[in-house]
Formats: structure tokens, sequence, C-alpha cells
């Protein structure tokens, strides 16, 4: 039996519960099992399905802040950057990029395998975090020495890939399975041509691991949001349940003659409604209200819940309450998103580096050897044009010359030349 499909497998079935779970909880599928028999009597199936979901929040915020800008020239021959900028565009990079850090915000992981068409062109692969798994050198923890990837073919049957630096090899079951992950038994090799020459010398998968130690699985942004996630649904259901049976002022009477049914339970001797007069025959029959229910204090209990996914996750507040009539001046959104805007900063460092290396691949498939990028972003806080204005004045009362301000301003030497003294 090979040892690399066995511990490909396990790996895979290991990591398939995570991954799982962060994406049903970022769709909106969450777990309601702290629903009460109170609530399923009232409600039956009717929020089978409900969640405030605020999963979606704490990693699109992040993922919107994660454009790749471009790539400079680190060492190589002197157009390599322009031609890894023209394969970046033509490959749509700028729109799978976006899905790969997505993905990787997610699940915690995603993958790009880089591999040639068969006109030698270099092509990227996206592939879900479920999919692939990665080992690492244990003694530089930095390289992968193996990847597996594992799917469904269309006749039902499965196809499992493993990359070494030297080869690729090919397998897939006997017949077709019902499990996931089957045994490492049932796989043979695919096809004539089950060998594949990796003339590269390197693992052509790109690992993305979001918020990871060097040479581990990255970690999803919703592990800490998903627990909180879960009492703000549950705050939720219970004013649901309260709106159901306390909100309604109830009414009550006293001093009236009760008559009963042949079953002996009480009749209602009066219906509620606008279009109902309730009258009694007694001159000392009474008629009352209780109180409905302050649902004040659920509303608080659901916004501190708010409150607590956005400072788990460091995602500013005002991205979860939106209060309205309130425009908070740029200077003062970028003091809230400080800690969120460091967050961004650190996954461009860790996603660029994969980029990086990535397309320094893809160029060494389209004959550009030794080429070394780095990768650049866009800047996730930019200021407004009114804020640069603003600066550029302040720079004028120091005394910066009027050129060197106008040039600043993104306008030309000879708008620079013409330009009146303000």
């Amino acid at each position: 039996m090979n040892n690399d499909i066995e511990n490909a497998l396990q790996t895979l079935s290991a990591n398939a519960a995570r991954y799982d779970k962060t994406e049903r909880y970022y769709n909106g599928d969450h777990d309601l099992r702290f629903a009460t028999e109170k609530f399923q009597t009232a409600f039956g199936d009717l929020f089978r399905e409900f969640a405030l979901n605020l999963c979606p929040v704490v990693c699109d915020s992040v993922a919107d802040k994660l454009a790749v800008a471009g790539f400079s020239l680190d060492s190589g021959p002197e157009d390599s950057g322009k031609a890894a900028d023209l394969l970046w565009r033509r490959r749509r990079m700028p729109m799978l990029s976006a899905e790969v850090h997505r993905e990787a915000l997610r699940n915690g992981d995603a993958f790009v395998i880089v591999w040639p068409n068969a006109e030698g062109e270099a092509i990227f692969h996206p592939n879900r975090a479920a999919q692939i798994a990665a080992f690492y050198d244990d003694e530089s923890s930095s390289e992968i020495t193996l990847a597996a990837k594992c799917w469904r073919a269309d006749d039902g049957r499965v196809r499992l890939n493993l990359f070494y630096p030297d080869r690729i090899e090919r397998y897939i079951t006997r017949r077709e399975q019902e499990a996931r992950f089957p045994d490492a038994k049932e796989f043979v090799a695919f096809g004539r041509e089950s060998v594949i020459e990796n003339p590269f010398g390197k693992v052509p998968v790109f690992h993305f691991a979001n918020n990871a130690g060097i040479g581990m699985a990255g970690r999803s942004e919703l592990d800490a949001a998903i627990p909180i996630q879960d009492g703000l649904n549950k705050s939720v259901l219970d004013m649901l349940v309260a709106m159901e049976f306390s909100a309604y002022r109830q009414r009550w009477a006293a001093g009236i003659e009760i008559e009963y049914d042949t079953e002996g339970k009480a009749i209602a001797p009066f219906r509620s409604g606008v279009e109902h007069l309730w009258i009694a025959g007694d001159a000392n029959a009474r008629f009352g209200d209780f109180e409905s229910a302050k649902l004040d204090q659920f509303i608080k209990v659901k916004d501190s819940f708010r409150t607590d996914i956005a400072s788990v996750t460091g995602t500013p507040l005002f991205y979860f309450l939106q209060q309205a009539g309130t425009h908070p001046s740029g200077e003062s959104l970028r003091q809230a998103s400080s800690r969120f805007i460091a967050k961004v900063r650190m996954r461009q460092l860790a996603f660029g580096q994969v980029w990086a290396d990535a397309m320094n691949f893809a160029l060494r498939i389209e004959g550009r050897e030794d080429t070394r990028l780095v990768t650049l972003w866009h800047d996730p806080s930019p200021l407004s044009e009114r804020e640069i204005l603003e600066n550029l004045l302040l720079k004028k009362q120091l005394g910066l010359p009027q050129t060197h301000l106008v040039a600043e301003a993104g306008y030309g030497q000879t708008d620079a030349d013409d330009a009146t003294p303000f």
C-alpha cells in the first residue's frame, strides 16, 4: 500500500470537518441546538434555518482590502516585472485572486496549482481548502515536499493526484464510491500516463495559510467568531419567543360566571379584537390587562454580541452597527480601524510572498529563469482627495516649493510650471 496515499487521505479526512463548519457558518447554516422547546412549539419549522449571520462580514471586510496592484522586480531580467503583470491580467487573476483570498480567510487555507497547458503556457488553478492537503519539509518547515488533491469525478469515482518535486502521480478508485475519502486500497493508477514528469524541481502547489505559523495549517477568521455567533442567534430566538408570548398585552376579567364544555374545559367568555366588545351582566365584574414584556434588554444583549464579535476578530464595530445619521470623518475612521488595518497588512505580507512564489514559478514555466518578484498591494487605507489636499496645504505652510506640491497632487511637470500659487 502506498503510504503517501494513506497519509494524504487521513489528512484530508481530518481537515474536512473543520472546513465544513466554517463553510456552513459563512453561508448562514448555523447550529441551532439551543432552540428551546417553547420556541419549537411557537414557531415549528418557520425559523428552522434562521440565523442573524455576521460571519460574512468578518471575512469579507478583510477580503475587500486585499487587492494585488502588481509585481515589482527584485532580481532577474529587466522586463520580468512587466511580463508578470501581463501574465496576471491575461489569466484573469485580479478576479481569481480575490476568490483565493476569500477562501483562505473563510476556511483558513486556500491553494493554487500552477502548471503548463498543452501549449506550454502557465495556468493558475485555484482550489478549495477541502480538496488539497500539503506536507512540509520537517527541517525547513517552509518548503512543500508533497501535496495531494482529491476530488470526485463525473462518473462517481474518486480521483487523487500526488504532487512531488520530480513527478505527479495520478490515481482513481476502481469503482464508484459513496465515501468522500475512500480507503487507500481502493485506488489504482489512472490511465497510461499515471506518472507525469515534473521538470521544475518544485511541488507546483502554493499554500495560502491564513494567520498560521510556518509550515502549519491556517486558521479561519471565523474561529473566534463562531461561539459568539451562536450566542447572538440564541438571543434573537429568545426575543422572538418573548415577542410571541409576552409582547401582546394580555386582558383579564374577574367576577364573571365561567361556562364549561362537555369535557369540563372552560370556555373563553370573550374574544379579543378591535371589532369585539366585552360585556358582562354582573355589576361587580372587573376588567384589566397585564403589562407587555419589555424587549429593550433583548436588543441590548443582541448588540453586545455584535460588539464582542468586533472585539475578538479585530473588525471595526461600524461594520456591524450602522448608526443612522452619523458620518464620522476619515481620520476618526482610521483611528477606529487601526487594529483592523494592521491585520490586513499582515495578511498582505503572508499572501504576498505566496503570490510572488507562484508568479516566479509561472514565469519559469514560460522560460524566464531566475526571476524574483515582490507583490505590490493597493493601500488598504487610502486618503480621500479632500484629506490629500488638506495635507498639501499644511505642507505649503511649512514652506515646501509650489512645484513639488502640485506634482505630489498628481499633476505633471507642465501643470506644475503653469500652476497659480495657492
